[in-house]
């Protein structure tokens, strides 16, 4: 941490206190810390002047803090929440769109010690409510609304419908974004403005103890009650920083951009590691194909980003648009292309370096979660790779795959775990430590159980093959969804696929695609046969769809996750699960039910 600058108010005795066994470690024992001062408090001291926050609005509007602004934002809203009361450890949830005041509403709630809850702006009420409820929130930041693909959403509405079901929430601190006539209740919500007016724009930092939680970040599975994973300010100071230092190279001259919500746990990661580095974080409200296809590319060249990271169905849903849609801006200031969230095909991961990073930008791959807020696998910039490959295991991350015995292996897929501790793991399930022990240390004893399918080539390069929840299973045959949806991705008709195993009588499980089709091309049974021909060609005739249904899109959350397990209910013609986290319902209900017989 000294090479990167962290700085301790108070120095660690002692590093790893592991008496407790892996899953209760604990770490930089009798140090004194905040993520506020490393990420805010000695820029704006040192580099008042420089660029901190760069935001782009869903209509094109930009807004541009210094970090002596951010900084003088940042105590005014803290010396707002003190004045409410709002003390060190009591949780405070931030459900709004990816505006400026989410940024300084997490610095603020650090600087006085207290933790954050980032909920993703475009969950319903039923959603919201059960993570205010689980995680006992004292305070809700909102919004009177924000803007989608140009249209208002309700913000303030539904975290009004949740909060009568939270009573925990006493306070309700409202932003201003979009001017809305919304219903106000008297003695629980208060004016953003109004808390900010008149305080002062210099403030202490809590010094706080390297365990002291600073976010409790929800997965969004979906099925059954969400997981609060808990992360404290010295893990996650010890490992973000150098994640963005070492793996994408990030300096204080950059400006930085992921594609990407608060709600994700990307969001926070972004905040701590470009700005602990000093330098300009982008972020933006809206699609990144709204109102036009090239929306991403003109904002990479309007603000100069040197970085740009995308999930692999983000880069597959723009290249629909056709190459003339990037060639036609310049993106000359790229110089680091980021991915993470799931398997790549070959063809998109190509095009995303050819066309997007002009066969000059890396693609620096990357593989983590919010359980740990930070990275399993990645890719350094230095390090030749392989197209969709991790170069390895990431910095003091002691990452194997295995078989189900837990045996290391290698030239073959298995099940990715690590095998010790690190700094920004979560401390535990919010609530639920038995949860936390059984999803994450079950199944072998001592060792962190990931939940994806891995792999390592014979020259040493990792790969990612989907989750192991995901699995299909075919006449005794593993795959997993991403190597299907590769082989049809690859044909020239397909942009996008989702994969899925259903029962079959005979075979334990058939695969069944849902292809969305470039524009050229139109669906038919002779194409469909077509597809599954080439699937069976690629992968061999065990792993040949038993259908391909043709769809105009496919479901997923807004960080660009294609939600196979609700795709497979929805088309076995059961409950969905929870879809709240879903940007484009409609798009599953249009996944037609499973017809008897008729198969490609």
């Amino acid at each position: 941490m000294a090479d990167l600058g962290v700085e301790w108010y108070a120095p660690y005795r002692q590093v790893l206190d592991d008496a407790r066994g892996f899953p209760w470690c604990r770490w930089f024992l009798g140090g004194k810390v905040n993520l506020a001062h490393n990420c805010l408090d000695r820029h704006a001291r040192l580099r008042p002047a420089a660029t901190a926050l760069v935001w782009e609005g869903d209509g094109g509007e930009t807004r541009s803090l210094s970090y002596g602004e951010l900084d003088r934002e940042v105590c005014r809203l803290a010396a707002g929440l003190r004045a409410l009361g709002l003390q060190r450890g009591e949780v405070a949830a931030l459900y709004m769109p990816m505006v400026p005041e989410v940024v300084i509403a997490l610095l603020a709630l650090w600087k006085i010690g207290a933790v954050g809850v980032p909920i993703f702006s475009g969950f319903g009420p039923e959603a919201l409510a059960v993570r205010l409820e689980d995680c006992h929130a004292r305070l809700l930041f909102t919004s009177d609304g924000g803007f989608r693909r140009g249209e208002q959403i309700p913000i303030k509405q539904r975290a009004d419908e949740a909060l009568a079901a939270a009573p925990s929430v006493r306070t309700s601190v409202v932003l201003r974004r979009t001017g809305a006539s919304v219903p106000w209740v008297r003695g629980r919500d208060v004016a953003w403005a109004d808390l900010v007016s008149g305080r002062g724009e210099e403030g202490e930092t809590e010094r706080l103890d390297s365990e002291a939680p600073c976010l409790i970040l929800y997965t969004s599975g979906t099925t059954g009650r969400p997981k609060g994973a808990i992360h404290t300010h010295g893990g996650l100071v010890a490992t973000v920083p150098r994640e963005l230092a070492y793996y994408f190279d990030c300096k204080p001259s950059d400006r930085f951009f992921w594609l990407t919500d608060i709600g994700w746990m990307m969001g926070p990661w972004e905040i701590i590691g470009v700005l602990f580095q000093g330098a300009a974080l982008v972020i933006y409200e809206g699609a990144p194909n709204w109102p036009n296809p090239d929306r991403l590319w003109k904002l990479v060249d309007r603000h100069r980003l040197t970085h740009l990271g995308v999930s692999p169905t983000a880069v597959r849903m723009l290249r629909r648009a056709g190459d003339d849609r990037v060639q036609r801006h310049g993106l000359e200031s790229l110089r680091i292309l980021g991915s993470t969230g799931e398997p790549w095909d070959p063809e998109s991961y190509l095009w995303f370096f050819r066309k997007v990073g002009r066969s000059r930008s890396p693609v620096i791959n990357i593989s983590g979660g919010t359980e740990l807020m930070g990275c399993l696998l990645v890719c350094p910039p230095i390090a030749e790779i392989k197209t969709c490959s991790f170069r390895g295991p990431g910095l003091g991350m002691a990452v194997d795959v295995v078989d189900s015995e837990g045996r290391s292996v290698r030239g073959e897929v298995g099940y990715l775990v690590c095998r010790k501790p690190s700094p920004s793991m979560t401390r535990g399930l919010l609530n639920d430590p038995e949860r936390y022990l059984e999803t994450y240390f079950s199944r072998w004893p001592g060792v962190w159980f990931h939940g994806d399918w891995a792999s390592v080539d014979p020259d040493g390069y990792w790969f990612i093959h989907g989750r192991a929840d995901d699995t299909i299973k075919v006449a005794g045959k593993r795959t997993g969804p991403a190597e299907i949806e590769a082989a049809l991705i690859a044909h020239p008709a397909v942009s996008e696929a989702a994969a899925i195993g259903v029962p079959d009588p005979l075979k334990g499980e058939a695969v069944v695609c849902f292809v969305v089709l470039r524009t050229a091309f139109a669906a038919g049974e002779a194409l469909a046969l077509e597809l599954a021909d080439e699937v069976a060609r690629r992968l061999g005739k065990t792993l040949r769809p038993e259908r391909i249904e043709f769809v105009e899109a496919l479901p997923k959350t807004r960080s660009a996750k294609i939600v196979r397990g609700a795709i497979r209910r929805r088309y076995l013609g059961l409950d969905p699960g929870d879809l709240s986290s879903v940007e484009n319902p409609g798009a599953l209900e249009s996944i037609p039910p499973r017809a008897d017989g008729g198969s490609c």
